[in-house]
């Protein structure tokens, strides 16, 4: 299960809709007036995330993905402006005043909250790190001191209220989320902005929202200091900040880990089971102007005597097409250690540990719960009479981004409900780029045992095909229709022609549906 399971609270006390101030939001966090003289600094030293890698080289670099810094230490213990930078805000050491007056703007980074002075020394007073963005801009994510090391590893040892910064789940969500131009997009439970900081870049309108304040007031400075757009900041729950306003894309990185009680708002729903997954999941719909997407991680239960796939199936909300990829499921007893390690609790004493690990193990045998799993939903509002519901597992390896694949996924299902088998027929295709095909069986035997059609881009899949269906894949390039393939492909085989065209469909529809085949028609557009 990801290590960082959301970005703060979106859901808890209050619920209303309010439009945060600045001195509430900014209330012990640094002022982002100025944020620009700051980012020139950070640039000018090559404080960046390909800077960083050049500098600590890939053996260190990787290391901090673990939470190990000391090859960056090793890394940076010469006095230019990036060493000194990377041991203030990545490392959070301190350094001496006048390698940070070499750095940056000290006076006013110390006036508006940036650093502090203790003697002769300066510490950072919040975490920035580098972070590249998807056409390669210097971005920088802000959030609370120690939890942005390798990545948002857990908040142990902080306040209910720690705000985390960039980590693998808020990577993920970024890496699948859709990203074409639009009007309008919804960040909901912000945390550090991450989310937001990539809207701003295709949406003419970025709202965000969370129950933290200080979350909002982080994504006011993640903005500031990657030189982005501001948003629109909202505190409140759920959806109750936007009240009855639509959007074109929903994105949502919650605090999905299933507990038995809300004790770390960034992580912890306050909610009973899955309940607060689902209820984000069923809401969205509402919230979702026509063909806009809406995009969650999420985690679920496999409750006994209940296919996790049927659960899954019901929260999605009328109107909506629906793709639920299931990436990682582990049992509760895995389920339950790694949420109280990223809480600190196996340092908390053996009797209070084992307290917290049975009040964990009483929550899930009360609901049932087997086993949790995680992974991504995404909606479509498409206003299908019959709705494409496509509830998969997919723990295998895939290629980032994948905001194109999950457009495309969604496009094919519009291609293959408008066309019945006569159609179908009629239409053109093309192989997909980068699908090769493999024959597998025993050294020597004259024919394979069977034939796999394998992606080396997007999701990976691969599937098995019989004869027909290599021959039919490897010669659709556009030109001849598929009714036409198939009676050369009867006659090479002494096969009936009207015989062949009847069985084939079904499996022409599973090499477009899962990315094999595209329609020529729909590549032209």
């Amino acid at each position: 299960m990801r290590r960082e399971p959301g970005r703060s609270a979106v859901v808890g006390g209050g619920g209303h809709n309010e439009q945060v101030s600045t001195t509430s939001l900014l209330a012990s966090l640094p002022a982002p007036d100025r944020a620009a003289r700051l980012r020139d600094a950070l640039l000018a030293a090559d404080f960046t995330a390909d800077g960083l890698l050049e500098r600590l080289g890939a053996a260190a670099y990787a290391a901090l993905a673990r939470s190990e810094t000391v090859p960056a230490l090793r890394a940076t213990r010469g006095d230019d402006p990036l060493d000194t930078l990377v041991r203030l805000f990545l490392l959070q050491r301190s350094v001496p005043s006048a390698r940070a007056r070499a750095a940056l703007p000290l006076e006013e980074a110390l006036a508006d909250g940036w650093v502090r002075q203790e003697g002769g020394e300066v510490r950072a007073a919040v975490d920035i790190r580098p972070y590249g963005g998807p056409e390669g801009q210097d971005w920088f994510i802000v959030s609370d001191l120690g939890c942005a090391v390798g990545g948002a590893g857990g908040a142990s040892g902080h306040d209910e209220g720690v705000v985390l910064g960039v980590g693998g789940a808020s990577t993920t969500l970024a890496g699948i989320t859709v990203r074409t131009p639009v009007a309008s997009v919804l960040d909901l439970g912000t945390g550090s902005g991450i989310q937001a900081l990539h809207a701003t870049q295709h949406a003419t309108r970025v709202t965000a929202t969370d129950l933290n304040p200080r979350a909002l007031g982080f994504t006011r400075l993640t903005l500031a200091l990657s030189g982005a757009p501001e948003a629109d900041l909202r505190a409140g729950s759920l959806f109750a900040p936007v009240e009855s306003e639509t959007y074109d894309l929903i994105v949502s990185n919650p605090p999905f880990v299933i507990s038995p009680r809300a004790r770390l708002t960034y992580r912890d729903g306050g909610m009973g089971g899955d309940d607060l997954c689902r209820t984000l999941v069923q809401q969205a719909g509402d919230r979702l102007n026509d063909g806009g997407y809406a995009q969650f991680l999420a985690n679920w239960q496999h409750v006994e005597g209940e296919e996790w796939q049927d659960r899954l199936r019901s929260w999605v909300p009328r109107g909506c097409d629906a793709w639920i990829v299931q990436r990682e499921v582990q049992d509760i007893t895995q389920y339950a250690e790694l949420w109280l390690r990223d809480a600190g609790d196996h340092r908390a004493g053996r009797e209070a540990y084992e307290e917290r690990y049975a009040a964990w193990l009483d929550e899930f045998e009360a609901r049932g719960t087997r086993a949790v799993g995680f992974g991504w939903i995404t909606l479509r509002k498409s206003g299908a009479e019959d709705p494409s519901i496509v509830v998969e597992e997919w723990p295998h390896p895939v290629e980032q981004p994948l905001g194109e694949t999950v457009r495309a996924h969604f496009a094919r299902q519009d291609y293959l409900r408008s066309r019945d088998d006569a159609a179908l027929l009629g239409d053109h295709f093309v192989l997909a780029p980068e699908v090769t095909q493999e024959q597998v069986g025993l050294p020597g035997a004259e024919d394979p045992e069977h034939v796999v059609l394998r992606q080396n881009r997007g999701m990976r899949r691969a599937t098995k095909v019989d004869a027909v269906g290599a021959g039919f894949a490897g010669v659709c390039d556009g030109t001849l229709t598929a009714g036409r393939i198939l009676d050369a492909i009867a006659q090479l085989m002494g096969e009936d022609p009207v015989l062949l065209r009847d069985r084939t469909p079904q499996a022409i529809r599973l090499l477009v549906e899962e990315g094999f085949l595209d329609p020529a028609d729909t590549l032209a557009r």
